[in-house]
């Protein structure tokens, strides 16, 4: 491991604690939810990530068009993956956080819906990946595809601010009149936030460089291995 990667992983395992500590003993207790409010932490910053990572697949595939570079796509490849774990992560910590709350683990509301779909057609696009054996036709179908699919992720965003729905809105106004969901932060509860926010970020990097740094590897022997079998 080279020295800035000590440095970034010292840094990212730093601000993890740290995060966790102010969510469980400087974040005050939700004065309507209780302590299940702290779940909100895990939960938003972890559905942030992962949009973060559709994001990069997004300008991953772009660069990928213009320069046909296989690191684009391997990079995007890498994103996606990330990304649906980080996701998968915000749905499953969004239902424990709803259980207590709402009385009930999943309800189609529209943010719920619509995150279910980008999980979905993030799903889909590795599907895609694997029905195509041509490399170079495979990453121009993923290409084009991260591009269209990333369109469910400002749907998902907005989606609590323009429909009706229960749930929170925690940045910014509601542009719906018909939006019911609130949620009120201290300005400790912005600290803590922020904090996790930051360190979920430093991790999806990291992830995000070890997840590409072995789809580069797979990629070499799986071109090694073909060239061998040519010959």
């Amino acid at each position: 491991m080279r020295a800035w990667e000590r440095i970034w992983l010292g840094m990212t395992i730093a601000l993890m604690i740290l995060a966790t500590l102010a969510v469980f003993l400087y974040a005050p207790r939700e004065a309507k939810m209780g302590d299940v409010q702290r779940i909100f932490y895990f939960h938003i910053s972890t559905a942030w990530s992962g949009f973060l990572a559709f994001a990069v697949a997004l300008a991953s595939a772009i660069a990928y068009l213009r320069t046909r570079s296989a690191r684009w796509d391997q990079l995007g490849h890498a994103a996606v993956e990330v990304g649906l774990v980080l996701l998968t992560m915000a749905i499953v910590t969004g239902s424990l956080w709803a259980r207590p709350v709402w009385n009930t683990w999943w309800t189609w509301d529209p943010r719920l819906t619509t995150t279910t779909i980008t999980w979905v057609v993030y799903l889909a696009y590795l599907l895609l990946r694997n029905a195509v054996e041509n490399p170079e036709t495979r990453a121009r179908f993923a290409a084009v595809y991260a591009i269209v699919a990333f369109v469910t992720v400002p749907l998902t965003y907005l989606s609590a601010r323009l429909l009706r729905t229960i749930h929170p809105i925690v940045l910014g106004p509601s542009v719906s009149s018909e939006a019911q969901g609130q949620f009120g932060l201290t300005p400790r509860m912005v600290h803590t936030m922020v904090i996790s926010l930051i360190a979920w970020t430093l991790l999806f990097s990291m992830l995000l460089g070890m997840r590409y740094r072995v789809q580069r590897a797979q990629e070499a022997l799986e071109a090694l291995e073909a060239a061998t079998e040519a010959s």
